[in-house]
């Protein structure tokens, strides 16, 4: 009998052609459709449209597609953090958090218990066994490459995980959709939330965090306008600020510095070469190492505080089990507490941990 793996199809191109390698290849292949998200009578979310996507794709390819609910698991252990980091005026990212919690862990889980062997998924990523155990390796196509979003996994899911497109180029996933007639096969990438899909982020927040008008106040201490509420705005945003009327020495851009939250106050710089934006230094929280063990202080490492960022040489100095300092050989941008800071030597992703205020 051939070797079982269970595909988790979200309804884009990625998932389908992952499906398709895999059915192509000889697998017993299985699809589960997952639903992490109650439609709440909006026009935002997209899992009935993803679905139906997801179902062609499976009578295209003769494939099985069963679906299954997790949305209980992702309010629980994506949603609510999601909502109270925000709320501390943190910029969390849940893609990393629902990948450790939901598609690698209740849906792996799931998948286990019906027999199959692996899960695969649509993620443009590697992964290697090697004596010491498996590595989670960057994708091949690094304008896609998502290993970023998977540095909280650990050993066990990743000997259980199968990343069929990890060493295929964007192009050649939607051409390969193309050639088998699949209907994603021009569907655009998800920029939404993870799971909850494609919607007016700030209207979206409205809903569950109420508007906190406040005072922004310039580096120098000038009031240059109010703010809707902290939460609503990050480190590094230039957008959406509303700030005008002359204020400031030139007409370069402002950007968000910092947040004041016993003040209510959200600090502002102008021009994006200002130094207060950039960052030789970084603490890092939460630390996870796919390995289990740090690396080796001192050694020259590679980081990225945000996806498709270029990565940034650094050195890690741990403070204890749970956090560690970053040292840049170059300064980076906008350093947002709460997003998270990735590790890599060389192709492999070693962890990473949450970033942190880094105080003198």
């Amino acid at each position: 009998m051939s070797e079982k793996i269970i595909v988790g199809l979200s309804g884009g191109v990625d998932s389908s052609v992952a499906a398709l390698l895999l059915h192509e290849q000889g697998y017993d292949v299985e699809c589960i459709f997952m639903k992490n998200w109650e439609d709440d009578g909006g026009e935002i979310c997209s899992s009935a449209e993803d679905y139906n996507d997801a179902l062609q794709v499976c009578e295209i390819l003769g494939l099985p597609l069963h679906s299954v609910n997790f949305s209980q698991e992702y309010w629980d252990k994506v949603f609510a953090y999601f909502l109270a980091e925000y709320k501390a005026g943190r910029t969390p990212n849940p893609d990393v958090l629902c990948n450790r919690e939901i598609k690698f862990k209740a849906f792996l889980d799931y998948a286990l218990q019906l027999g199959v062997s692996k899960i695969a998924t649509g993620h443009y990523a590697n992964v290697e066994e090697t004596p010491s155990g498996f590595q989670l390796l960057k994708g091949t196509d690094r304008n896609k490459d998502q290993s970023y979003f998977l540095y909280m996994l650990s050993n066990k899911p990743l000997s259980k995980s199968a990343f069929p497109i990890g060493k295929i180029q964007k192009q050649e996933v939607r051409q390969l959709a193309k050639k088998a007639g699949l209907p994603t096969a021009g569907k655009m990438d998800s920029t939404g939330i993870c799971f909850v899909g494609e919607r007016n982020f700030r209207q979206f927040l409205e809903r569950y965090l109420p508007e906190q008008p406040g005072d922004i106040i310039s580096n120098e201490g000038e009031k240059v306008g109010t703010h809707d509420g902290l939460m609503y705005y990050t480190i590094g945003q230039r957008k959406g600020l509303g700030i005008g009327g002359g204020h400031g020495k030139s007409n370069s851009p402002w950007y968000v510095i910092e947040k004041i939250m016993d003040k209510n106050n959200l600090i502002v710089c102008q021009g994006n070469d200002h130094p207060l934006l950039y960052s030789n230094i970084i603490t890092a929280s939460q630390l996870h190492w796919i390995s289990g063990a740090a690396p080796d202080a001192g050694k020259q490492l590679a980081a990225k505080i945000r996806y498709r960022q270029k990565d940034k040489t650094c050195k890690i100095e741990p403070v204890n089990d749970d956090s560690a300092i970053i040292y840049f050989d170059e300064p980076v941008f906008a350093a947002a507490p709460g997003q998270s800071v990735v590790l890599y030597d060389g192709e492999v992703c070693l962890g990473g941990g949450i970033i942190e205020p880094y105080v003198n």
